[in-house]
């Protein structure tokens, strides 16, 4: 069992029944899926960029990434229908909280300048989006092969009420919020 894992169910959703109130430990929000996904227009012009963003992702997240293809041709990018655009990964389960304990733990405080994740980045259903501008924070990645930067979103998804039941969740799990 991963970690994280048996910390949430031992301590936090304890903590959760406690300071909201809940009559039953499955009331307490939980992580759903973590969703990464990398937009990489440039690789409608150059197929080895896409395959080279995907075996970098598959390093990060331990899995293997799936392509996703333009829905519209549009001229001004020079981007056809069905031409690769990125990729995106979705993550369930143990190896969900593994990558969440290795990006808390290990990523995040790589960063340059580092004063915690924004509280601004919860949409109205509680989920949680964090936007990485490289890709180069995680130990995984070697910086001497890099060709090319590129950015990332990470998505949390949760299985809440409001805002505040999300983020308690996250900082209960980790998350180094700014203050």
């Amino acid at each position: 069992m991963a970690r994280l894992l048996d910390r949430y169910h031992k301590e936090i959703v304890p903590a959760m029944c406690k300071r909201f109130g809940y009559q039953n430990p499955l009331q307490s929000p939980r992580l759903q899926k973590v969703v990464v996904n990398v937009g990489a227009g440039e690789g409608a012009h150059d197929p080895k960029m896409i395959e080279v963003v995907t075996q970098e992702l598959a390093l990060i997240t331990g899995q293997c990434p799936m392509v996703t293809k333009a829905k519209k041709s549009i001229s001004n990018f020079k981007i056809r229908e069905g031409s690769p655009v990125g990729c995106r990964v979705t993550l369930r389960g143990a190896r969900m909280y593994e990558f969440f304990d290795r990006l808390v733990n290990a990523t995040l405080p790589r960063i340059r300048d580092f004063r915690g994740v924004s509280l601004t980045s919860f949409d109205e259903g509680g989920n949680y989006t964090l936007g990485i501008k490289e890709q180069v924070i995680f130990p995984e990645i070697e910086y001497d092969k890099i060709e090319k930067t590129y950015g990332m979103d990470i998505t949390f998804v949760i299985n809440s009420k409001n805002k505040e039941e999300s983020q308690e969740l996250l900082r209960l799990l980790g998350m180094p919020f700014r203050t």
